[in-house]
């Protein structure tokens, strides 16, 4: 007799089948445990401005430096090793593409769950706030909000997190809506349960498996936008070089054949998004048997 295997086992051994999404899984976790060690993996602070010299930018890969150590991809135009600004980076859009979907799923879902658990005229003025703001691009809306807060890793996330909540909002009140309906719901009303209660207890968990697959998008949505901004400069200050800005700063020297400074971080950028969205690709499908191949 086979041991019953527990549902995160079970879902474990189904995503293990699909081994594509696993090298994007192994992917993303070096990426970020690179990121987050940053310190003790590079050679230099990129945000210590008074160890950087001019006599070492956009150098190219391979140069030793007046450090003494080889910049293995080059430098850039403020003489920062290029690694060293990659992966600082990388943990600057991990963390705010985390925080901002975070944030964005807790409160789109609360919103599309009251919508669809108190209905009426809550519902009608809450959903059509959301459908409104969903006829906007995000890149729109952020671009409006970063240029009103200001720079800064809290206004970012804040600006972020207005761009995305729709999203969730709309997926948690799509699946809400349904699950309203059945009976499970309507025994849990008929207990000395509050409405709340009813409604993140029972009806909340519910509906997690199609946030989970939206948050995973969301996320890899979040690092993208916050590198376009960067990019255009309305991202973080020069100070905290993110991979959109250190794109930005090589951007004038393509044409020169300085490529390293853009193209480097640029590749470091798809790889993180692509991988994100090829485990997000494989969560969806195991969520949804009828998009199973």
């Amino acid at each position: 007799m086979t041991e019953q295997q527990s549902p995160l086992r079970r879902f474990w051994v189904e995503f293990q089948e699909n081994r594509f999404a696993v090298v994007a899984l192994v992917v993303v976790v070096v990426m970020a445990l690179l990121a987050f060690f940053a310190p003790y993996v590079v050679p230099q602070d990129p945000y210590d401005l008074e160890n950087l010299s001019l006599l070492d930018a956009r150098r190219p890969p391979g140069f030793v430096g007046s450090g003494g150590y080889s910049h293995l991809l080059g430098t850039d135009p403020q003489g920062r090793d290029l690694l060293s600004a990659i992966l600082y980076g990388l943990r600057i859009s991990i963390l705010i593409g985390l925080a901002a979907g975070v944030v964005a799923l807790a409160l789109g879902t609360t919103v599309g769950i009251a919508a669809a658990y108190v209905g009426g005229r809550l519902e009608t003025v809450l959903m059509r706030i959301v459908d409104l703001q969903l006829s906007f691009p995000a890149i729109l809306l952020a671009l409006v909000l970063v240029a009103l807060l200001g720079q800064g890793k809290g206004q970012l996330i804040t600006a972020l997190v207005a761009a995305q909540y729709a999203y969730f909002a709309r997926t948690a009140y799509g699946a809400a809506k349904g699950e309203r309906r059945k009976d499970y719901i309507e025994a849990a009303l008929a207990t000395p349960l509050s409405g709340r209660q009813v409604a993140f207890r029972h009806l909340l968990p519910n509906c997690l498996p199609p946030l989970i697959v939206v948050a995973t998008v969301q996320i890899a949505n979040a690092i993208s936008l916050e590198a376009t901004l960067s990019f255009l400069g309305l991202g973080l200050p020069v100070t905290e070089p993110s991979l959109g800005m250190l794109i930005s700063n090589g951007f004038p020297y393509m044409m020169s054949g300085r490529y390293w400074i853009s193209v480097y971080p640029g590749i470091a950028l798809i790889i993180l998004i692509v991988a994100i969205n090829m485990v997000g690709d494989q969560i969806r499908d195991q969520f949804n048997p009828r998009l199973r191949k």
